[in-house]
């Protein structure tokens, strides 16, 4: 899963300042305001980014095309019958989008401004509020992943009768990843339990039989088959001395990364509590939050995060940085876009220091169950020139990292 030079995938940045996006040319600019009836002009679209940018667009705008007036989602899509007038009218790619789906796709494909924009049009214009007005809705919804990163976008919209709904909503899909992900952590730690300490001397209480038999085979007389005992072999009281780690987790909780942030509060769950480990989790945009006294209740945890705002991940490997005790004993998980607000040759060079101190540094630009990275192609170069090891990992691939790490 380790990539020393991450290959460019092709990705837009959506949380930080517009600067941010690759520059779109005047036709693309034209596609999107026009829609799909200037490719008789301009000629089939070619770019994926734009025809999903323009996707999204038709989803929400296409409605007053297709004559359907306000309010034609229903939380999961909208009805049959407007869901099929709107295919008609505007394409089968935009009809086919749920109401989360493109709650979370937005974030993604577009500049911040813009998806505040689209948020406004959607809730206010075209009343396509039933995730966060109507408890109905989130009562019938199927629980699942897409879902909930749909909610906790939008969380800060919420009544309080429809964020109880939500919180419950919430409970229900952490739970399920939570227990995934600890049957994971188990089958990868079967058959790495501490080897049996044994000594020649003890109490009958602490003998170890089969072990004491296995050890003594060469002394086995076969003419009067019999096992003569020539040392017998006890089980200390002792358990060797077991050394600690420090898993420090650093996670950016901009708009596009919210899939890593259910998913590092899930990880930080499973390895709480567990022996040989301390575990702590920070998130950062331009400030840095320590949640690690939250870290036993992940849904209380997901329902503070505050998605958004901008990124300075110097700040937050500085904070790594001075909670660690033993460099050689400590695990740095960075998990971000790349895409620095602050100074990167700072960050960069705080990055090389971890590596030359001993500690474990692990650059991720995606935590989530696909692994499908988006981030700044140049900055995760240079982490992984600095030492870091740059990857993207499913979460049960992280346990198994940092599973291996300890030994």
């Amino acid at each position: 899963m380790t990539l020393s030079a991450p290959q460019p995938i092709a990705t837009t940045k959506s949380q930080n300042s517009d600067d941010d996006q690759p520059p779109l040319s005047i036709q693309d600019r034209w596609r999107l305001l026009l829609g799909e009836v200037c490719d008789s002009s301009f000629g089939q679209n070619q770019n994926s980014t734009v025809s999903q940018m323009n996707q999204h667009l038709t989803w929400l705008y296409g409605r007053e095309q297709a004559g359907l007036g306000l309010n034609t989602g229903n939380g999961v899509g909208g009805s049959d019958s407007n869901q099929e007038q709107l295919q008609r009218q505007v394409g089968q790619g935009a009809s086919t989008l749920s109401t989360p789906e493109w709650i979370n796709n937005i974030e993604v494909l577009f500049p911040k401004q813009t998806v505040e924009r689209l948020q406004k049009d959607a809730l206010e214009l075209y009343q396509l509020d039933d995730l966060v007005t109507c408890p109905e809705v989130l009562q019938r919804a199927t629980p699942n992943p897409t879902l909930l990163s749909a909610v906790l976008r939008t969380k800060h919209l919420m009544n309080p009768e429809v964020l109880a709904m939500a919180r419950k909503l919430v409970k229900q899909v952490v739970e399920e990843l939570l227990n995934k992900l600890k049957l994971d952590i188990e089958r990868s730690t079967l058959g790495k339990r501490e080897p049996v300490q044994l000594k020649k001397q003890g109490s009958s209480k602490q003998l170890a039989f089969k072990a004491t038999i296995k050890r003594n085979l060469q002394h086995y007389d076969p003419k009067r088959r019999q096992l003569i005992l020539a040392q017998p072999w006890f089980y200390s009281h002792h358990s060797p001395s077991l050394k600690e780690w420090q898993l420090i987790i650093l996670v950016d909780q901009s708009g596009s990364m919210v899939d890593s942030v259910i998913h590092s509060a899930i990880v930080a769950a499973s390895f709480w509590g567990i022996r040989r480990l301390r575990t702590h989790l920070i998130a950062f945009d331009t400030n840095v939050v320590d949640l690690t006294d939250e870290v036993q209740d992940p849904v209380e945890l997901l329902m503070q995060v505050q998605l958004g705002g901008g990124t300075n991940i110097a700040n937050a490997v500085q904070y790594a940085s001075e909670l660690i005790t033993i460099p050689k004993r400590t695990m740095v998980v960075l998990i971000s876009d790349f895409y620095e607000g602050g100074n990167e040759a700072w960050l960069v060079q705080q990055i090389a220091q971890l590596h030359t101190q001993g500690s474990k540094v692990l650059a991720l630009a995606a935590l989530d169950e696909n692994a499908n990275p988006s981030y700044c192609h140049d900055t995760a170069q240079q982490l992984a020139k600095a030492g870091a090891s740059v990857a993207a990992m499913t979460p049960a691939k992280l346990a198994d990292w940092v599973i291996e790490v300890m030994g």
